[in-house]
């Protein structure tokens, strides 16, 4: 069985009239990448807030490590919000240390940590400048020091990359992977469904305030499949090969096709084989994280 860090049950929330989340229910395990994906006013945010304790569900449960969410979580999470929260004419080098005693660091603790993460991030001269001196990207850098300074076991990152040229996302994404690795738990909150597929293990896609899909990406991949398949072959198609199968697309001397209901793949690449062909690659298509989104949310 999976050990959940976050659990969320039955958990409602509504402003005025508005219902914004919607009866959400569902497991983040322990030390891994989690996805939490929605279209814009899906009700991500207001489960972002909900868990780090900004704003109270009306009803449901949340547990933390199987302990009821409680004033002391917060302490216990570090929260990356989409708006960065940085006080543009403050000194970055104070800003940071202001920030990290807020999380509990001492003074002393607080420099050390803040000198490590500068140093790795090759910004050690940005001590004294002012945060509004900085452009997009290396204000980004700040506030992601910011978020991990404290160390927390969940971190909850909004849309991490934005503003980010390729190299400094490639600098963030590697810290990522070395946080989780070390045994730190991250809910990593986007609608770039590639950046998802290429880093989450599991996701939740919200829409309209409700869950409509939880699972491992590579499971929900094989969930939506459609038997699709590529081939890139040598010889020439027979006459009537498309009889046999619905072929989606054909170039030179590859083809995407569509096997025929309840056709498996072992008996789709042998009649294959009986047209003559001579098979240089074959593999199954699946959906992208993309295609399953947009299909789910249209739905």
């Amino acid at each position: 069985m999976i050990e959940s860090v976050l659990s969320l049950r039955g958990v409602v929330k509504s402003y005025d009239k508005k219902l914004a989340v919607d009866n959400v229910s569902f497991e983040v395990p322990k030390g891994s990448i989690f996805g939490l994906l929605g279209p814009n006013g899906a009700g991500k945010t207001s489960i972002i807030r909900i868990i780090t304790g900004i704003t109270r569900a009306d009803t449901g449960e949340i547990f933390m490590d199987g302990v009821p969410l409680n004033n002391r979580h917060p302490e216990l999470i570090g929260y990356m919000p989409e708006e960065r929260g940085l006080y543009k004419k403050m000194k970055v080098g104070e800003h940071l240390l202001y920030l990290a005693r807020l999380k509990g660091l001492s003074a002393k603790q607080a420099k050390e940590r803040i000198l490590h993460w500068m140093e790795k991030f090759e910004i050690s001269n940005w001590w004294n400048k002012k945060v509004e001196e900085l452009s997009k990207g290396m204000q980004q850098k700040i506030q992601f020091i910011a978020t991990i300074i404290h160390a927390p076991p969940l971190l909850i990152l909004d849309e991490p990359f934005s503003g980010l040229d390729p190299v400094n996302t490639n600098l963030i994404k590697d810290e990522i992977y070395q946080l989780k690795e070390q045994g730190t738990s991250i809910i990593f909150s986007t609608h770039r469904m590639e950046q998802v597929e290429e880093i989450c293990e599991h996701i939740v896609l919200i829409n309209g305030g409700q869950n409509v899909l939880e699972g491992r990406v590579n499971d929900i991949k094989e969930q939506f499949k459609e038997h699709y398949f590529k081939i890139d072959y040598t010889g020439t198609l027979a006459e009537g090969i498309g009889d046999h199968f619905n072929i989606i697309q054909s170039e030179d001397k590859s083809i995407m096709l569509k096997a025929i209901e309840g056709q498996s793949s072992s008996e789709l690449l042998r009649s294959l084989l009986n047209y003559g062909l001579e098979i240089n690659a074959f593999h199954e298509v699946l959906p992208t994280l993309n295609q399953i989104f947009i299909r789910q949310v249209k739905q």
